[in-house]
């Protein structure tokens, strides 16, 4: 077992604590502001209605889409705060219903003892409500907790460090074990940790001291494992890019926040990036997994430093621009965009272009007389693609250009749409041109007649502060124009053909680049 989980072992503390961090602080906001309102809605319907009533829409949301919605609600920020708000908002639910339930089914006649001895609302509250709903409250505690140590899972996209980097990867290069891994470890926290309030819950109804002693060393044992995590974030004194000091000729003792989007290309590179700065003295951390307007927002904002994205998607999602560019053309009005609209600097192209192709199987392409593009006309087929297409003008300029209305949309994600098109459960996808799926699964590829399809060349872009940091850009130089097409087409193999690792890919990649020079 050992073995076969011996990667996802080596990163297992910071994830670890990162989900630990999360669960339990979002519990503890959500304990904080459950409780007081649960005790007023109890003795006011007015209240408990409007309470309950908005607790339960938040509810509703999905995980994802309330992760998601706080990055923009917090101003482009991501990391732990937009997930810990989400994840906080999301276990108020259950104590507060349960907060209310249970000081509502006190006994009256026991209400009535309390005020008949002489106490007042304050000490009937403290002495007698509490403790008999506390059981109840503590349901509650319990119900919240497995949503959130669930539900905080899905919080990579956004920046969060958590054991839902091990699924998100996973699913993207297809190592079913770190899935498996993540999967697994997940449900045994939120087992341990539902355990833990259990003994609480019975020390509460039975008044058993031994009980509650029970939970305390439970949750010191749950929390043993990221204490050196959290020891050592706070002996970090790492020098944000934009301090005064951070323009100094070396890297060394600063922290730079690398940023990649969610598919194995975007992992490697992101690799690439930190072994590169590492080289240089940096200490890096990762944020992984993000989407195309997280990761961008992100970089404006400061919250990460650096990240490669592709001309053709800056292009045509975050400038909104829909006709097509000459490539050079693209890059210039791309890069004066970056740079005058949003701060951001487009550092330099990395030497690649990694654009959309439409791609079907060979006995599909026989079938249909299929070539270019424009022989899809007409065709009622079904196309795949990663959810970012068919929101983006290429795929409504492709579809209108080359008239293929008849066309059925099929989001999926990128990871299963290869298998899916070779297996003739759709009939075409988009694929991504540095894929060694394309050659390995030997699909065709259909030509683009019309210069529909916009270029992709992948380029590195560098928030506001970055820019500035002088041993940060010297690092970084010689990368720009140091991957060819087939050069990352190979690396990209190495995880989805081969089964390697994105740290065995990215140190490949690394060695062809800068090996030498070491």
């Amino acid at each position: 077992m050992g073995g076969m989980f011996a990667e996802e072992f080596a990163v297992f503390p910071g994830h670890y604590a990162g989900h630990l961090k999360l669960a339990l602080g979002a519990l503890m906001t959500g304990l904080l502001v459950s409780l007081p309102v649960g005790i007023l809605a109890s003795r006011r319907d007015a209240l408990a209605g409007p309470a309950l009533a908005t607790a339960s829409v938040i509810q509703t949301i999905p995980g994802i889409a309330l992760l998601a919605l706080m990055v923009p609600l917090m101003g482009g920020m991501i990391g732990f705060w937009p997930a810990f708000a989400a994840l906080s908002l999301y276990s108020i639910l259950p104590i507060l219903r349960n907060t209310i339930v249970g000081l509502r089914g006190v006994d009256a006649d026991v209400r009535e003892a309390a005020l008949a001895v002489g106490m007042t609302a304050r000490q009937r509250l403290r002495q007698v409500d509490l403790p008999l709903a506390a059981p109840v409250i503590v349901a509650g505690l319990r119900t919240a907790s497995a949503w959130v140590v669930g539900t905080a899972t899905l919080s990579t996209p956004v920046g969060a460090r958590s054991l839902g980097n091990y699924i998100f990867q996973g699913l993207q290069t297809r190592n079913w074990g770190a899935v498996l891994f993540g999967c697994l470890v997940s449900a045994a926290l939120a087992l341990a940790l539902d355990q833990v309030i259990a003994q609480f819950e019975k020390s509460a109804q039975d008044r058993s001291r031994p009980r509650a002693i029970a939970g305390v060393i439970g949750l010191c044992l749950i929390i043993a494992p990221a204490l050196s995590v959290f020891a050592g974030q706070r002996a970090t004194t790492g020098l944000a890019p934009g301090s005064p000091s951070a323009a100094v000729s070396s890297l060394e003792g600063q922290t730079i926040v690398v940023g990649s989007k969610g598919f194995t290309e975007q992992y490697i590179l992101a690799d690439l990036l930190k072994r590169t700065l590492e080289a240089k003295g940096a200490r890096v951390e990762t944020r992984d997994g993000l989407g195309t307007t997280v990761a961008f927002d992100a970089l404006a904002s400061g919250s990460i430093d650096v990240y490669v994205d592709y001309t053709g998607t800056i292009w045509a999602a975050l400038m909104e621009r829909d006709e097509p560019a000459q490539r050079s053309a693209m890059y210039a009005g791309v890069s004066a965009w970056l740079l005058n609209e949003r701060g951001v600097m487009a550092f330099g192209k990395l030497g690649f272009e990694n654009a959309y192709a439409f791609a079907t199987s060979p006995q599909t392409a026989e079938a249909n007389g299929l070539e270019t593009i424009e022989d899809l006309a007409g065709l009622d087929l079904s196309i795949a693609s990663d959810p970012e297409f068919f929101g983006r003008s290429e795929w409504t300029r492709t579809r209108d250009s080359y008239g293929l209305q008849a066309l059925v949309p099929r989001s999926m994600d990128s990871a299963f749409m290869y298998d899916a098109v070779r297996n003739g459960e759709v009939g075409l996808v988009t694929a991504y041109t540095t894929d060694g799926r394309i050659d390995a699964f030997d699909l065709v590829l259909l030509e683009d007649t019309l210069d529909v399809l916009p270029p992709y060349d992948a380029f590195i872009l560098l928030s506001p502060d970055a820019q500035e940091n002088t041993a940060l850009l010297n690092a970084l130089e010689p990368l720009q124009g140091a991957i060819s097409t087939e050069l990352m087409r190979q690396a990209n193999s190495k995880v989805d053909i081969e089964r390697q690792s994105v740290g065995e890919a990215g140190a490949w990649l690394y060695e062809q680049i800068l090996g030498e020079e070491e």
